[in-house]
């Protein structure tokens, strides 16, 4: 219990990096997604191909190879990145495990309001349009909101995924939970104690997560539970 109360302002520090990355990444992410994947529906290849190979390569390949990629693999660029600017970002741990992270759940992402948008029936889609709603206005207003309330469990999932993916991070030297514990681990050799702590930590996080977008779901069917009323 001493080293975990002598530890506890590093780990809260650490619990705040975490939300910090996981909670960016989430949101570049689903700004991301939203658009992709009403071009990965599109009818044209030059649209929709572009968008599959992305999706294609972030789900099947390794979250933990995709952050080796960008952060180690970027020192092999350092011109060429310095020449446009970018190297000041890539040396930075912080930087690339956010990036590594926002191209995985956007990927993930993608593919799930895909299904949603393609799950939408006809008939509502028929019904806006006899209203005049078209293009930009009919995903706006009728298939985009019906789309993301078909989907937010699955989406939540994902987020979920992705906030315990998080820790892989700690492999480049980004002092997340999973880092800070392993460093206090390592140098008190209370392993048990101190990755049983990290545990809780974010078992904590996890459905504080959850009960947030659990409202948020809530939110997106207040006209279902009207209607059951």
């Amino acid at each position: 219990m001493e080293i975990l109360i002598e530890s506890l302002p590093r780990f809260i520090g650490a619990t705040w990096l975490t939300l910090q990355i996981t909670a960016l990444s989430v949101f570049i992410g689903f700004c991301m997604a939203l658009p992709l994947s009403v071009l990965r529906v599109s009818r044209s290849p030059l649209l929709s191909w572009p968008v599959y190979a992305f999706t294609f390569y972030f789900r099947g390949t390794p979250l933990l190879v995709q952050i080796f990629l960008i952060y180690y693999g970027s020192g092999q660029f350092v011109a060429q990145l310095e020449a446009v600017g970018l190297w000041y970002f890539f040396q930075n741990p912080w930087f690339c495990a956010v990036l590594a992270l926002t191209l995985n759940t956007a990927a993930y992402s993608t593919e799930i309001f895909r299904g949603g948008i393609q799950g939408v029936p006809f008939g509502e889609i028929e019904a806006a349009r006899a209203c005049g709603m078209s293009g930009a206005l009919l995903y706006r207003r009728i298939i985009l909101p019906r789309a993301l309330r078909v989907v937010w469990p699955a989406y939540t999932n994902e987020v979920i995924f992705l906030l315990q993916a998080s820790s892989l991070v700690s492999i480049i030297t980004v002092m997340d939970i999973t880092g800070v514990a392993g460093e206090i681990a390592t140098r008190s050799f209370a392993f048990y104690e101190v990755y049983l702590f990290a545990a809780a930590l974010y078992i904590v996080i996890v459905y504080g997560v959850l009960w947030v977008f659990r409202r948020i779901e809530s939110r997106l069917n207040t006209h279902l539970q009207a209607e059951a009323l």
